[in-house]
């Protein structure tokens, strides 16, 4: 089968993380467990998730002129995602201080840097976005430019996913474009005033699984039993195999997502942890490919 062209219009950081026994209060000072750096920003996430799931993946985003730039093309490029959209800018490129505890919950502060500079859709990307089969956005870049690419998306023919996140609010004249909203419950409760008026509505559910509701109804998917070290990039994750899966096989996409976002909580990181499709496939026991439905 081929690969489904995915374009990614979202933010690319570097995480900062910080393993602790558990979150400090405040004024407290605490002894850290471990620190690493890794690629991450929602869109680079997802869009290391839709590569690794099979996709054909092009990410349009901006990193700064600084190192860390330069390590999180050279990261985007060894996943298999296409960089040539990817413009680099004078400044500082996004970072995220993430603090994991032991019981792997995560804190996240996200300083925007080269993301906020992504105020405008190049002829070139526009061009790649007729061309996809999915446009997937995050809400962590400029909403006018989310906005126009989703907007040009719809008017092409590209299955437009949106995840909203961070929830803000979202235009008519960008929620109305959009097939696929994909939400966790608490997005769900915040957005819910917008959640109607999708073709199809995401919710995922934490351990729990995901429902979706399309046009026929709802219908649920379990996550797999797994052991979590770190939940940081699994709903990440989860869209990034969703939007692959839904042009490959739709009635099993959020199966095979709930599979990926489930995995996902078992590795340190965020683009790092999102597994790869003989790894969702080995869990599900079979390739996908031989499924019939």
């Amino acid at each position: 089968m081929k690969a489904p062209r995915i374009v990614v219009v979202g933010s690319i950081n570097m995480d900062m993380v910080t393993t602790v026994p558990r979150f400090p209060a405040p004024g407290e000072t605490l002894l850290g467990n471990a620190f690493s750096t890794t690629a991450g920003g929602k869109g680079s996430n997802q869009a290391v998730a839709a590569a690794k799931a099979g996709g054909d993946v092009s990410f349009i985003g901006a990193i700064g002129d600084d190192g860390f730039g330069t390590q999180l093309r050279t990261m985007l490029a060894e996943a298999g995602v296409d960089t040539e959209l990817l413009r680099t800018v004078n400044g500082s490129t996004g970072v995220a201080a993430i603090t994991v505890s032991a019981n792997a919950e995560n804190n996240i502060v996200v300083v925007a840097g080269a993301n906020d500079t992504v105020s405008e859709l190049t002829e070139a990307d526009l061009a790649a976005i007729s061309r996809a089969d999915v446009l997937l956005c995050q809400l962590e870049i400029p909403l006018t430019t989310v906005t126009a690419a989703v907007r040009h998306a719809h008017a092409n023919g590209t299955i437009v996913v949106l995840n909203p996140s961070p929830v803000q609010d979202v235009p008519s004249g960008l929620i109305d474009s959009v097939d696929i909203l994909v939400v966790n419950q608490s997005e769900a409760g915040q957005l819910s005033s917008i959640t109607d008026r999708v073709p199809y509505l995401v919710t995922t559910l934490g351990a729990a699984g995901a429902d979706l509701r399309g046009p026929d109804g709802t219908v649920h998917s379990d996550s797999p039993l797994v052991t979590p070290v770190d939940t940081t990039g699994a709903g990440d994750a989860f869209t990034g195999a969703f939007a692959v899966e839904w042009i490959r096989h739709r009635g099993r996409a959020l199966r095979y997502a709930c599979a990926a976002g489930g995995l996902a909580t078992t590795i340190h990181g965020a683009a790092a942890s999102s597994p790869t499709r003989a790894a969702v496939e080995n869990l599900l026991e079979g390739p996908l490919d031989s499924d019939t439905g």
